[in-house]
Formats: structure tokens, sequence, C-alpha cells
């Protein structure tokens, strides 16, 4: 399937001539290892894949005992792999390298020599549980890979040109039109109901079967909680609390994670180290508080103020609906109608939260609980524009999953922060309109913003 990380690899092979190495980082299962191998099979004469996960003893001895003789240590890996080596004409692939440190320790070496060039793929919080005696290879870049996006979704749906209207539209301030943008949102809620993990997306493209994607997804968050009980020794509990009450959290109103609903007493600070093992495992979006909308959002960040989004909403909505006597296609069916009364907003903010992260943007919120009534709001998301200016630089986004709502937020937002604010964007299902200063967009033009 195709993937936009491919044309970041081609970018690096031809900019970096072989001085560094590329780490593609990403939760497992979003498709590293299939798109690097496709990648070095189009791009290069020959490769070496070697999967650390399946490596037998004698091959990871070359790593421990040739590295001071590299014509040795590709002779012999060439014999091993009966594959032929061409100088800067093959890549060798090290994949899954958080399971076997010393080559990824040895990236530096092989770099430096510049015969070939080398891809890594891993998960991060198991590449950061694997460093010790190992020396970090500063040869190495790191890239990441998420979920497939909407345009990837529908890459794989075989449409290849609605994005491309749908950005033209974006652009061009018009509005989409009935029949297309039917089309569009129904598309959109297919992907939103599916996910982006590659192998739900590819067997509903082919099959249609939600209760086939339905067991692909819970197949891939037991590996998730495989993973918890593996990497996160000494805090392991804390992790699966957490990991656990997520659809909870985000089914209030406000979305706010409560830390006080993981156990009495608990605090924030007590439990640093599991979201940090989230987030670094990919698993989580995190959107912090950031207390003024000014250029450097991070430096008004209020940690003890945070929302929790699952970095795929396909996998939220497996993990909400888990109970053995629900007939889970029968429940996809009805959510992509629009016929389950739930509350839609925990999945549609979730879905904005995963298509702003895939865009490149670190997720911010405002909330203020104040008592008076004009500083008492809450805006959903704050997304810098890439241009950087003394003033007018963060688009303030509310997201409204009904046809029915009001901007009451988003208006005491604009009165109270005029001078900071670039265009105020409202996310919802209608067809693109621009109304009192406000841009209103349809979900699937989320990633233009």
């Amino acid at each position: 399937m195709k993937r936009k990380i491919y044309s970041k690899l081609l970018d690096w092979k031809r900019t970096r001539g072989g001085k560094t190495a590329i780490l593609i980082d990403g939760a497992r299962r979003v498709g590293k290892s299939y798109i690097v191998e496709e990648f070095a099979q189009k791009e290069y004469k020959s490769h070496i894949l070697i999967d650390f996960s399946k490596e037998d003893k004698q091959l990871k001895m070359l790593f421990e005992e040739q590295l001071t003789d590299l014509d040795t240590f590709f002779r012999k890996l060439s014999l091993m792999k009966d594959v032929k080596l061409y100088p800067r004409e093959s890549v060798i692939v090290f994949d899954e390298v958080q399971q076997f440190p010393p080559a990824r320790a040895a990236i530096k070496h092989l770099v430096k020599d510049g015969r070939y060039d080398y891809i890594e793929t891993g998960s991060l919080v198991s590449i950061n549980h694997n460093v010790k005696n190992i020396v970090i290879p500063s040869e190495e870049e790191r890239i990441d890979m998420y979920p497939m996006d909407f345009e990837e979704f529908l890459w794989a749906m075989g449409n290849d040109g609605l994005m491309d209207y749908i950005r033209d539209c974006f652009e061009s301030h018009k509005q989409m039109g009935g029949a297309l943008h039917r089309k569009a949102m129904d598309l959109f809620r297919q992907y939103m109901i599916v996910g982006g993990m590659p192998q739900a997306v590819e067997i509903y493209a082919k099959e249609k079967d939600f209760d086939i994607v339905d067991r692909i997804k819970r197949n891939i968050l037991s590996l998730y909680r495989a993973d918890i009980s593996k990497y996160a020794a000494g805090y392991e509990q804390k992790v699966t609390r957490v990991f656990d009450t997520i659809p909870s959290q985000l089914q209030r109103h406000e979305k706010r994670f409560h830390i006080g609903d993981l156990e009495k007493g608990a605090r924030t600070r007590s439990y640093a180290n599991a979201f940090f093992w989230l987030e670094e495992s990919r698993v989580i979006n995190v959107c912090f508080a950031a207390t003024e909308p000014n250029v450097g959002l991070n430096l008004s960040r209020d940690d003890a103020k945070r929302k929790i989004y699952m970095a795929d909403t396909g996998l939220l909505i497996a993990m909400a609906f888990d109970e053995k006597d629900i007939q889970q296609g029968q429940l996809y069916k009805k959510l992509m109608f629009d016929k389950l009364e739930i509350n839609k907003g925990m999945l549609v903010e979730n879905i904005v939260a995963q298509m702003l992260c895939a865009a490149g943007n670190r997720l911010y919120f405002y909330s203020n609980a104040s008592h008076k009534k004009d500083d008492k709001m809450e805006i959903d998301f704050l997304v810098r524009k890439p241009s950087v200016t003394s003033r007018h630089n963060i688009s303030p986004v509310e997201v409204k999953s009904s046809s029915r709502y009001t901007l009451t937020s988003l208006e005491k937002y604009r009165r109270k922060y005029s001078e900071y604010l670039s265009t105020p964007y409202v996310i919802h299902s209608n067809d693109y309109m621009e109304k009192n200063d406000v841009t209103y967009v349809p979900l699937y033009m989320t990633p233009l913003m």
C-alpha cells in the first residue's frame, strides 16, 4: 500500500548520500517493515534484510567479532544472505533493531565506512529500553511513522483523486458540493471506524468485512498490552490503568484526563512514567494545555492539564466496545450510518487529534475553569501556522460532532486573544464555509489547516 513516508525515504537517499543512517520509529503494526522492504527493493540494485527478531547467533556474532575488519564482515554477511552487495547501490536494513543493540551501536562504524546505506526500524519504547552499554550513534536520523492518514486510506480504497480535489477546494476557499461532500464524508466515516493500521485497512479494502477488521484490531491491542508487561517493568500496573481508562476519559464532555479516576489519591507526578511510556511507544497522542496562544506554545504549557487520545481511532473503537456479546460487525455498520446512540464527540475529537499529529502538529488545547463568565472557556486545539511572525500565529480550533452547536468558547477566546490569533477554525460534518471571520471545514480537510 502506498505510504507518504516513502517520499521522505527517497529524499534521505538523494540528499544524504550515505552520510547518515535512518531510523524509522513508530508503534507496533504501523507498517514500518513493509514500507522499508518495498523501498529497498525498488530504489536499490540489491538489499539485505536483517530481522533481529528472527536471526540466528551466527549472524549476530558478525557484529560482535568482525566489525574491526569490515571487508570480512561484508563478505560473510553477503554469503550468509546470498545477496551480492554493490558499493553505493545497496542498502542493508536492520529490522526490529531494538532486539539486538550491538547492531545499532555498529551504525557509527558502518556509516563512516560509506560503502552502503543503512535503514533501521523499531519501536521507540523498546529502542530506548535496550541502550545499556552501547553508544547511541550520532550518524542516525529519526523519522516518525504514524497510522495511515485519510489520503493513504483513500489510496488503499482505490481512490487516487478525491484528496487532490479536497485540497483544491480548501486552498481556493470553495465548497465541495453536495454529491462529492457526501462521498467524502462516507469514506471518512469508514476511515474513522476502520482506523489507519495497515493490516486492518488492507483487509477492509479487499473484503469490506468489519468482523475481520475488528479481530485484527483486537490482536494489535493484545500486542500493546504484552509490550506493557514486557517493557514497562516496575510500573506496568500504572501504564495499564492509564491505557485502559482512555475511552472512559474521552467520554467526558471536556475530554481532559482526570488522574483521580485511576486510584484514590493519585497524583500526576506518580503517573509521570506511565504517561511517558505510552507516549514514547506511540500508542497515544498527548495534548497539553497552553495557558496563552503565543508563538511558542510549549513555553506556556501546563503539564498538570492534558488530554490523552489513542493514536489510532479504529483501535479506540475496539477498546470502547469490548463486551463479548456485542456483534461487532453490526455495531460498526450502525456507526457508519450514524445510527448508534453514543457520544460521537469522543471519536470525532480523537480522529482530529490523530490527523493533526500525522500532519506534523504538536497537540495543545486551552482550558479556563474560571468562575467569571467571560473567562470560562475551552478550546479543543491550538494550531500554529508554519510561518512565524510577531503576532497572529495561532489558530483556535473547535471540533463539532453534531450539526447543532454553539461557538460560545470560540467567541470568548477571540475577544480575549485577538492580537495573537490567526484564522479560527470550526471542524464539522458539513461542507466548507466562511462566516464572520471563522472558517468552517469538513472533517476530511483537517490535515490541510
